[in-house]
């Protein structure tokens, strides 16, 4: 059985029950993650993206093993979601040499080159300009692919962003620019930094297509995502995507979430739920049955917890080895 997702995608029952055993990889990494920050058995800081599973799974979903994307500081969904494995980015968290980055990168610095990942970034705004220079290249040497730049609300008000949409426009870089809006900019709400209704919108002053989408839906997602990614294939240019979604932890570890109210929190776990929004409409389309989903969210949860065993069996970086891979 098939599920046509839009006019370009159409998914096997095999491969939407893996996006959907890809969601719960997600959350139940970085819920892990918080449960080892809490303990202080991880150190530094970690932004947990728990709530917006259905971005990054959706989004990555319609690219090709080439195509590239650039992440975020709170980006291990993305990393999850193209193709990453959960125990090496798991160690490197935990600071072990069998991390992605050799433990030297930590939470908001994990790149997977050889998967498409040009990497997580602590700047805000940061991988956007990275973006639109690795399609610049694309389009440059001719090489086929395209570029999905996750960025979150907050760093549509930084002038990389103005500066990359505005030079992408003009080139027609094969670039995605991809906003997670989850409500928030670290404590203040989206409304009052921002003074229009939609961030897709200011797409108009670049002469770009500006999407707003469900980023609750992963079928939502998915679905104007590859109509983006079809048009920047084809020469077309840039889009723009809002995709309105909730973080339910913190900004960061330290956050206390003072600024909104646990109604608000736990109406959007109890309504707007993307991972109980995918079971519904996969139950109710017969793609699959609630057994079939739970131990696909079983065997989730039990690979987060072998990551876990992985990155606490890994041995530390020698510290003789500071200075390799580290460009100043």
């Amino acid at each position: 059985m098939a599920m046509k997702v839009s006019d370009g995608v159409q998914l096997s029952t095999e491969r939407l029950l893996e996006l959907y055993h890809q969601m719960w990889l997600v959350r139940y990494f970085d819920e892990k993650v918080d449960e080892f920050f809490a303990k202080g058995l991880i150190h530094g800081t970690t932004h947990l993206c728990v709530g917006q599973e259905a971005t990054a799974v959706g989004a990555c979903a319609v690219l090709e093993e080439r195509d590239k994307i650039t992440s975020t500081h709170r980006g291990h969904g993305h990393c999850i979601a193209k193709g990453a494995q959960a125990d090496r980015m798991m160690a490197e968290l935990f600071g072990r040499e069998t991390g992605y980055c050799k433990g030297k990168g930590g939470s908001m610095h994990i790149a997977d080159v050889e998967k498409g990942n040009l990497g997580a970034n602590g700047i805000v705004g940061g991988g956007i300009p990275i973006a639109a220079g690795a399609a610049l290249t694309s389009k440059m040497k001719n090489l086929g692919y395209v570029v999905l730049c996750f960025f979150g609300d907050g760093a549509s008000n930084e002038g990389s962003f103005h500066e990359a949409i505005n030079l992408a426009a003009i080139w027609k870089l094969p670039v995605i620019f991809f906003c997670e809006n989850n409500q928030y900019g670290m404590s203040g709400p989206v409304k009052e930094m921002v003074a229009i209704e939609n961030i897709a919108d200011r797409s108009k002053a670049y002469g770009i297509p500006g999407v707003v989408v469900d980023g609750n839906d992963i079928f939502e997602v998915m679905r104007v995502t590859e109509e983006a990614v079809r048009r920047a294939r084809q020469g077309e240019g840039p889009t723009l995507i809002e995709a309105k979604t909730y973080r339910w932890k913190g900004h960061s570890k330290s956050d206390a979430k003072k600024y909104r109210t646990r109604e608000e929190e736990q109406q959007w776990r109890e309504e707007k739920d993307p991972i109980e929004k995918m079971a519904a409409r996969l139950i109710g389309d017969q793609i699959a049955s609630r057994e079939q989903l739970e131990a696909l969210r079983i065997k989730a949860y039990e690979e987060i917890e072998a990551a876990v065993q992985f990155a606490e069996a890994s041995p530390m970086p020698n510290p003789d080895t500071i200075t390799e891979d580290v460009f100043a």
